[in-house]
């Protein structure tokens, strides 16, 4: 397994890009290849003694994608930038992933211009997890595209499942469509034409409209719908977790003496509730739908954070994920002759 990182993108990269992948090398025995600066990359490594042992190579490159930048435009100008170099990496089978913390859309834009899109695969999606009393709800599309057809959102429920199995090994996954209400007359033109679509689906078990508070209650173990609701749900889910750690925080403070000896006995509970809402323990979203192992990670992505996302790398290439989409492709007509249609 070789996973090739970008080194430059994120909000604290190289630093915390470089001490992530230093940890995912010794976690899961992985090769990474660091692209990006190499003098700075170097700055950084050497603080962690050792690293020489680890499988860890530089891949020097002189240009770096600013999260401000038009990413299409960035994707095509800036051939020797640590993205690009990173995403053709894996086109030429080097490495077998490439996983990047910079700008979102440059990622994507690199994955369908370099990797291409799977054979019959309108438009790549991207699935993130989210923590649930059952384990977690994979949310997809969650920014990769803003405005979605009802064959798209069929084909991220097919991936999502697949997914889900393979890496999660939940077994025949729930899948809801995510809408205003259960019913099957519910939602826009877009949600109703989705639901037909998703009727005639033989591959994946599809359980009807999901409702914003079935995502959280692990009701179901995928749920779709466009990028650009995916990424306010996800981003609303984040920030509400946080606001739930701190006003329990706030709360104890302010609670006296016997707030913080109760909250003292609970301390080991608290702090496994806290790695549950944590988003650094996924790490990486995977942009399902190319022809490669691509990893997204948010731009505030710590070492934690980037360490976790070697992980998710490691589990989609070990789970056969690709192939097992190609296959799915094959045998669902719905998809076969839509699909080519976009």
């Amino acid at each position: 397994m070789k996973i090739a990182v970008d080194a430059m993108g994120g909000d604290f990269a190289p630093e915390q890009i470089v001490f992530g992948a230093v940890r995912a090398a010794k976690k899961y025995h992985c090769d990474i290849v660091l692209v990006g600066d190499e003098q700075k990359i170097r700055d950084v490594l050497k603080h962690e003694n050792g690293w020489e042992n680890l499988g860890i190579t530089i891949h020097h490159t002189t240009e770096v994608i600013e999260m401000d930048e038009h990413p299409a435009e960035a994707v095509r100008s800036k051939k020797d930038s640590s993205l690009v170099v990173a995403t053709r990496l894996v086109k030429e089978g080097v490495c077998d992933a490439v996983l990047s913390a910079g700008s979102t859309g440059a990622a994507v834009t690199a994955a369908q211009l370099i990797l291409k899109r799977i054979r019959g695969i309108g438009r790549p999606t991207i699935a993130t997890p989210i923590p649930t009393p059952k384990g977690a709800t994979l949310l997809l599309d969650s920014g990769a595209n803003v405005d979605s057809k009802p064959i798209h959102l069929v084909q991220s429920g097919m991936m999502g499942a697949i997914y889900a199995e393979y890496v999660f090994g939940t077994k025949n996954p729930r899948v809801g469509l995510l809408n205003i209400g259960e019913e099957e007359t519910k939602g826009n033109e877009q949600a109703k034409e989705t639901y037909a679509l998703l009727k005639e689906m033989h591959t994946i078990n599809f359980g009807g409209n999901a409702e914003g508070r079935d995502i959280p209650k692990g009701n179901f173990d995928v749920v779709i719908c466009d990028g650009f609701v995916g990424n306010v749900v996800l981003k609303f889910a984040e920030g509400l977790a946080k606001t739930i750690m701190k006003l329990i925080k706030e709360a104890i403070k302010e609670g006296g003496v016997l707030a913080k000896l109760g909250a003292l006995m609970l301390m080991p509970t608290l702090k496994k509730l806290g790695k549950r809402l944590d988003a650094s323990e996924y790490g990486g979203a995977p942009l399902l739908g190319v022809n490669g192992v691509c990893i997204i990670s948010h731009g505030s992505s710590n070492a934690k954070s980037i360490c976790s996302a070697i992980g998710v790398a490691n589990d989609y290439v070990n789970g056969n994920v690709l192939e097992h989409i190609r296959d799915a492709l094959t045998q669902e007509e719905v998809l076969a002759d839509e699909g080519e249609k976009k």
